[in-house]
């Protein structure tokens, strides 16, 4: 079949067959371009872990504002634990301020051990891990203590910076941190002292 013009009519369900073709090459291309290399998200897992141990040191000051300096800096922020979702970052330092004036501010030479600390880079600017940490440490009286869990975390890259937009916190079952504790030996008054951990009960 031929149009007025002389040149042959091409069906319309070519037409679809071609605009499908053009629209799936589109997005293969535009999938590669989101695609990072190996090496960039193996750079973007390792800025992550080093973002999150850098906080978590505890032989800082500001404590709190060192964990905090992991989330968006106003707005919208999930975060579960406990079987409680918080969804701003007002009600989440609320809850890193708690844990840490009730618990965190009375432990005896603690240390934030990080485990595994497992990242899944999902494009150039969202990426996930999930870690698993343990903070051993002595109460007031010199009995060992260990809290811990597993932590997973959503991240986005907002203006050149990586932070946390999501995240799920599990406890450490105690059982577990039972058996950690029996490796630790206990701490004379003198060595609390010296620490700085006599005062106000621990609370646990």
């Amino acid at each position: 079949m031929a149009s007025r013009t002389g040149r042959p009519l091409v069906p319309a369900r070519s037409f679809a067959i071609a605009a499908l073709v053009l629209v799936a090459a589109s997005a293969g291309c535009a999938a590669n371009e989101r695609r990072l290399s190996t090496a960039d998200s193996t750079a973007v897992a390792d800025t992550l872990r080093a973002l999150v141990k850098e906080a978590y040191d505890l032989s800082k000051g500001n404590v709190v504002d060192g964990m905090m300096s992991l989330y968006p800096d106003s707005g919208r922020v999930i975060s579960a634990t406990g079987a409680r979702t918080t969804t701003s970052r007002d009600s989440l330092h609320a809850a890193v301020t708690s844990f840490w004036n009730g618990v965190g501010r009375y432990m005896v030479r603690p240390t934030w051990r990080w485990e595994a600390m497992e990242v899944d880079v999902l494009g150039p600017t969202s990426a996930a891990m999930t870690a698993q940490y343990t903070v051993p440490h002595w109460t007031d009286r010199g009995a060992p203590h260990v809290i811990g869990g597993a932590w997973t975390t959503v991240w986005e890259l907002r203006g050149g910076r990586w932070m946390i937009i999501q995240e799920h916190l599990s406890d450490l079952p105690r059982v577990l941190a039972e058996r950690l504790e029996a490796q630790m030996s206990p701490l004379d008054s003198a060595a609390v002292a010296e620490a700085g951990g006599a005062g106000e009960a621990h609370q646990h």
